[in-house]
Parts: C-alpha cells; sequence; structure tokens
C-alpha cells in the first residue's frame, strides 16, 4: 500500500501510531474489503478491534448496505439465538411480533460479532450453518430463511484454549478464521503510545477548556516502559486523570509514576488459572467431581441404613418382649414399661421396605461404572434420544458421542 493511501484510512478513522505491526493490520485489512471471505480479528482488549471492521465495511461492495456491529458477550444466552436470527410471533414468552434479527435485516451487508469466543455452543452451531450455506432457521419457526452477510468477528478469548476445553467449535473457528488479523498491544508499538497520549491530551484539553498537559523526556521513556495490560483505554484513562487531577501542566517522570499502577496485571488474552490452581472448567473433570460427591453421598446413605436396620432390629425385640411381659415379675414388666423406645412402633410394610433398600454396593465405588449406569439411564429415560440426554447430562452432544463409544454402548 501507497503511504499517502495508508495515511489517507489513519485520518479518516482517526487511527494514530505509525509502528509496522499497525501498518500491517490496515494493509491486510483494505486487501482484504473487495472479498467476502470471514475476518477473525484476534487482540487483547483495549487495542481498538472495532476499528478494523468498520474499515472492511466502508471499502468493500457493500458499503451502501447495513452495518451492525454486535457485542456477543453483552447478550443473555436465553435471547441471543433470537436477537442474531431472529423469531416468530408466539415463539417464548414476550415475543408478541415476528423479527427478522441481525442476519435478517443485515442482508447484502456486514455484521462485526465482538467477542464471538462467548457465544453459547448451540448458538455456535447455527452460525457455523450460517456460513457454510447462507441459510438460518428462526427460533419457533419451521421454514429456512436466507441471509447474504459478511461476517467479521474479533475476540480476546485464547481460541485454541477454549476448542480444548469443549467452550468453542474447531470447525466455526476455520470457518471464522479465512483471515487471521492480530491487533498489536499497546506495549510493542513504542513510540505510538507518546503519540496518543498526546492525542488524548489535546482532546481533554479541548473539552474542557484547560491547557494541554506535556511530558518530559522521562516521562516519555516510562510511559514507553510500562506494559499496558488494559491497552489503548487503559492509556487514554490516565491521560485524562492527568489532564485533570495534575496541577502541573509538564508532566515529570515522579509525578506520572503516581498515576501508572504499579501492581503486575496479567496481559494474557483471557485468564488462565496457575498450575497450583485447580479448575473444573472442562467437562471432564465436572462429570468426575459430581461422580466423587456422587460417591460420598452414596456411603452416607449406606451408613444411615444400617443404623435404620440396626433400630427396627431392636424395635422388633421390643415388640416381642411387650408381648410377653405379662409372664415377667412385677419388677421386671417395672422396668420394661420405663425403658424408653427410640423409635415408634412402624408398620411391618415399611420395615420391609427399608430392608429391602438397603444399599449393597461395594466401599469403593468404580468412576466408570458410575458414569455408564448413567449414561445409560439417561438414555433410556429419553427413549434414546441422545441430544435430550446429553442436555439432561448437562454435557454436550460431541462429549455424550465420546462417552457412548467409550463404554460400548453404540
Amino acid at each position: 500500500m501507497k503511504v499517502s493511501e495508508l495515511q489517507n484510512i489513519k485520518q479518516r478513522y482517526n487511527i494514530v501510531g505509525n509502528c509496522p505491526a499497525l501498518n500491517h493490520v490496515l494493509d491486510v485489512a483494505l486487501q482484504v474489503a473487495p472479498t467476502d471471505l470471514s475476518v477473525l480479528i484476534i487482540g487483547e482488549s483495549g487495542v481498538g478491534k472495532e476499528i478494523i471492521p468498520r474499515v472492511i465495511h466502508d471499502n468493500s461492495p457493500r458499503r451502501r448496505e447495513k452495518y451492525f456491529a454486535i457485542n456477543c458477550g453483552s447478550i443473555p444466552e436465553g435471547t441471543i439465538d433470537s436477537e442474531l436470527f431472529g423469531h416468530v410471533k408466539g415463539s417464548f414468552t414476550g415475543a408478541i411480533n415476528d423479527s427478522p434479527g441481525y442476519f435478517g435485516v443485515a442482508n447484502k451487508g456486514t455484521l462485526f460479532l465482538d467477542e464471538v469466543g462467548e457465544l453459547p455452543l448451540a448458538t455456535q452451531a447455527r452460525l457455523l450453518r450460517v456460513l457454510e450455506t447462507g441459510e438460518y432457521i428462526p427460533v419457533g419457526a419451521t421454514e429456512v430463511k436466507k441471509t447474504d452477510v459478511r461476517i467479521v468477528a474479533a475476540t480476546n478469548v485464547n481460541i485454541r484454549k477454549a476448542i480444548s476445553e469443549g467452550r468453542f467449535r474447531e470447525d466455526l473457528y476455520y470457518r471464522l478464521n479465512s483471515i487471521p488479523i492480530q491487533m498489536p498491544p499497546l506495549r510493542d508499538r513504542g513510540e505510538d503510545i507518546v503519540l496518543l497520549f498526546r492525542l488524548f491530551a489535546m482532546q481533554t484539553a479541548e473539552k474542557y477548556r484547560m491547557e494541554k498537559v506535556t511530558l518530559t523526556d522521562d516521562a516519555k521513556r516510562m510511559l514507553m516502559k510500562y506494559k499496558w495490560p488494559g491497552n489503548v483505554r487503559q492509556l487514554k484513562n490516565i491521560t485524562e486523570q492527568i489532564s485533570i487531577l495534575c496541577p502541573e501542566r509538564v508532566v515529570t517522570a515522579d509525578i506520572l509514576a503516581n498515576f501508572i499502577p504499579q501492581d503486575q496485571e496479567s496481559t494474557q488474552l483471557a485468564k488462565i488459572p496457575g498450575n497450583n490452581e485447580h479448575s473444573f472448567e472442562t467437562e471432564r473433570e465436572i462429570l468426575y467431581k459430581i461422580l466423587f460427591e456422587l460417591q460420598g453421598n452414596v456411603n452416607n446413605l449406606r451408613q444411615d441404613m444400617s443404623i435404620l436396620k440396626k433400630q427396627l432390629d431392636e424395635m422388633k425385640g421390643s415388640h416381642i418382649m411387650q408381648n410377653d411381659d405379662s409372664k415377667l415379675p412385677i419388677d421386671n414388666r417395672t422396668a420394661l414399661q420405663q425403658r424408653p423406645i427410640v423409635i415408634q412402633q412402624q408398620p411391618k410394610t415399611m420395615a420391609e421396605d427399608a430392608i429391602a433398600e438397603e444399599y449393597v454396593e461395594p466401599e469403593n465405588l468404580n468412576l466408570n461404572d458410575i458414569g455408564r449406569q448413567m449414561l445409560e439411564k439417561a438414555l433410556e429415560r429419553n427413549g434414546g434420544n441422545r441430544k435430550k440426554a446429553a442436555s439432561e447430562l448437562g454435557i454436550s452432544d460431541r462429549t455424550l458421542y465420546r462417552r457412548i463409544k467409550q463404554y460400548g454402548l453404540e
């Protein structure tokens, strides 16, 4: 791309910076804009990912059509399918009219799906179908709809880690990742940090009609050494704080140190538990946790049943003694009448049922056997419907199929 063309793009979208990584991102965005290929923008929170989809749309053949930016993480899981794919009247409580959804309204245009890594698995399956066939079915409808929408997605989640944990579909990742764009973090942009500070200081001064703050050389060096976990958003906040709260208009390193946090904040794409932290994020670990809790409950139940059986045996003996107390001496009968009985008289059927229900499973439970039994019962209760069985067990369809194969239930 020519330098003049690049500068025109930066001026049009108010993009500040000259680092090679940023220039490369803009170059890729302009090259892919005339196509209909899906684009996945990856970068930390606060790096300015939302600018790139706008650049792509405005320089594409769809620029005269509608453009929608949707934050997938801000829409509740129960309504996101309706928001994206629409619904028919009466399909759920509150659906008083038909709704075309974003895919219907944005036909021929562009949809920017921000935080796409937060989409539920069921919604990911619907999105994959739209990307592959251009077809979708509104919530509560039976008629297939067609749409022609360009998808640009963005995420700050480590997608490969999410795939390994079963939180993101691998096939959807490769479908979205036709053209990957990696946004550079602010800490890697060198002198762009000082340029951005200057821009934000000027904007704040104009907005509040005050003298603009400037940086000394040592303050500039400190600014560029800081790692900026909040990226451009954090830099803007700190610039505004200095402009409003600092009485001096020339900011030194000592003054700047009072506004820059000193704690070691994370700069990872997504929070990952440390080696010493235990997490039940994966479905396998969640299932094992449930099985261990089940084992403890069964052991407690076995102990309670043993105590109950013992008390029932004592009760039977008490009844026999009460029936024969006429043959005992008067003193013994009086003592027997005064002796407290732990359990009140119970019907014979109740005692028999309690004894019949006593659990005699071996002390050491086999987790595989329990998992197999749970799976078999779930399939039996749902008439062999695997999707319903997976929903009842709280696991994904893929995990259910893997368990069926593992236990030889095919």
